[in-house]
């Protein structure tokens, strides 16, 4: 066999991931599953004051399920999450048509603007919106879209990014100005050509602002506080009762983004696959 054919085999698709890597992967998760078990194992008994807890029970778990508030919590919280991303991704990606197919200038004044909300979380953009849009009398003052306007902002450099890195990946520009030699116009090359391209990254992207949205209580808090309540402020709200309750409040939290990445990793695999 030449040299040549074993190079080609070295780097084929397809080949078996080194056991020794495979070890080290699963160390890794393991060290990283190691808070989520424990925090499992605390809210399945009633004590834990010794090596090991006492008293199984699975008391929490059931008084969750059967308490309406938390699940409209988790409703709420996957509202606001899908909405304010949807927002945020539609608008990104007709802003980055006017960078990518109009003028490739404004890329530098766009990703500053995208980079200002990393100075604006948390109790700053909180007020600085309430001081702005309370008493307006108009749809903005309502707390609730108050709070998709914070999370649409709150997200906006992480979804940026996610977006801009895969257009330069694939290079945009080429890609429509070649569209442009066969007679397409260029919106239609960016939606027909560019997009399709790029959806992996959106989808990735996402996955980053959804658990943002799902970890966030300052800006909930500040804003709609039990108006509006989101699972982190009803978290927050049961704390003080039971630390066994608070903790299968933050295993559902991780098993519902879990779920949702899970969704969204399969979209991607299926939009890799197309």
């Amino acid at each position: 066999m030449s040299s040549k054919t074993k190079a080609v085999k070295a780097t084929a698709p397809g080949k078996k991931t080194p056991l020794a890597a495979k070890i080290f992967l699963g160390i890794v998760g393991l060290y990283l599953l190691i808070p989520f078990l424990t925090t499992l194992i605390y809210s399945l008994f009633v004590e834990w004051t010794d090596v090991l807890p006492s008293g199984f029970t699975l008391r929490n778990y059931a008084e969750l399920f059967t308490n309406s508030t938390f699940w409209f919590s988790i409703g709420r919280t996957l509202v606001l999450c899908l909405v304010s991303v949807a927002i945020t991704i539609v608008l990104l990606l007709l802003a980055m048509y006017v960078v990518v197919a109009v003028n490739r200038r404004l890329g530098r004044f766009m990703q500053f603007v995208c980079m200002i909300p990393y100075a604006l979380q948390g109790v700053i953009l909180s007020i600085g919106i309430i001081s702005l849009y309370t008493g307006t009398g108009t749809i903005l003052s309502n707390r609730m879209f108050m709070l998709f306007g914070a999370y649409t902002i709150l997200v906006l450099p992480y979804i940026y990014q996610g977006i801009r890195n895969a257009l330069n990946a694939i290079d945009a520009n080429m890609l429509i100005q070649a569209a442009e030699m066969l007679g397409c116009g260029r919106f239609r090359a960016y939606v027909q050509v560019v997009l399709p391209n790029i959806v992996s990254g959106i989808l990735v992207s996402s996955l980053l602002a959804e658990s943002i949205v799902f970890g966030d209580f300052v800006l909930a808090n500040n804003i709609a506080g039990t108006n509006y309540q989101n699972i982190q402020v009803f978290l927050q709200a049961n704390m003080a009762r039971s630390s066994g309750l608070s903790s299968a409040i933050v295993v559902i939290i991780f098993l519902v983004v879990a779920a949702v990445t899970a969704v969204v990793l399969k979209l991607q695999h299926t939009s890799q696959k197309q």
